[in-house]
């Protein structure tokens, strides 16, 4: 098992300060929490030169507990100002803002807000001989932008043995609230990283000793009659489209997951796990 893993950390300060009461939409202290309910819109906001760029949102306490178990940086919490439950312990720098029924409908949508939600520091990705260091299993992934999907994949990956994931450049961010929020803040306990556009960007795995291989229909292998490699990359492609016929091509193995009653394939974040857990996944 790789040792660059992101470790639950303990220890943290509780916050004892009162709540931050907000009644004005356009009050620049939750100008971040602005926009959640357009998708495309927000991931643009969030994306590299955006307002939000070094910043990401994640909700639910749950999620949020886990965030700050891993060590990331809490900036602020959203809250509906009629909560009663006490929030999970938090960082006394981090502010929580009480807001009224029309931030929240702006925000939100409607005018209760059972989960809060919170803004956390962006990390800088690490360069990939980090991520790579002393793993054994890793993912690749190609083209996935359903954040449900991508979230998914992540909690699997965290969960079955997986050391690391790898994304392409027209990968959806791992980091966005709503996969996030799918992977149950699981997000937090694996490495990824971006890398370059398969196929060219496999040659480097080649070169460390990986042999990838490509989790297609079309694959001319049954999983189950292929041993786990001793170093493994198992490359997922899009929901529909899938893999790149190139990057299948490129690479060392090309496997598929039997189906019966003419079905041809599993939602992505199913096959991964199938994958994963045959791969070398945790037997005990």
């Amino acid at each position: 098992m790789a040792m660059h893993r992101p470790r639950p950390q303990v220890g943290r300060v509780p916050r004892v300060a009162a709540p931050i009461s907000i009644s004005e939409v356009d009050d620049p202290r939750i100008e971040v929490f602005l926009g959640l309910r357009d998708q495309q819109r927000r991931q643009r906001l969030e994306r590299p030169g955006g307002p939000f760029a070094n910043t990401f949102i994640a909700e639910g306490d749950l999620v949020i507990e886990r965030g700050l178990s891993f060590g990331q940086n809490l900036l602020s919490v959203l809250v509906d100002a009629k909560r009663t439950k006490p929030l999970p312990p938090l960082p006394d720098s981090a502010e929580v803002f009480a807001a009224s029924d029309a931030v929240l409908t702006e925000v939100s949508g409607r005018p209760k807000l059972r989960d809060p939600i919170a803004c956390f520091a962006r990390p800088e990705l690490p360069d990939l001989d980090t991520v790579l260091q002393d793993a054994t299993r890793v993912a690749v992934l190609v083209g996935l932008n359903n954040p449900n999907n991508l979230g998914v994949v992540m909690r699997n990956a965290a969960g079955l043995g997986v050391d690391a994931v790898l994304l392409d450049p027209t990968c959806g961010d791992p980091l966005y609230r709503r996969a996030i929020r799918a992977s149950m803040g699981q997000v937090f306990a694996i490495a990824h990283t971006r890398i370059g556009a398969a196929p060219s960007s496999l040659d480097e795995l080649h070169q460390r000793g990986f042999e990838t291989v490509a989790l297609t229909p079309r694959g001319d292998i049954d999983i189950r009659n292929l041993a786990a490699p001793a170093q493994s990359a198992i490359m997922l492609g899009a929901e529909g489209p899938g893999l790149p016929d190139d990057t299948i091509e490129a690479a060392t193995h090309r496997v598929r997951i039997a189906m019966s009653n003419d079905v041809d394939s599993l939602n992505v974040a199913n096959a991964a796990a199938i994958a994963f857990h045959h791969l070398g996944g945790p037997t005990a």
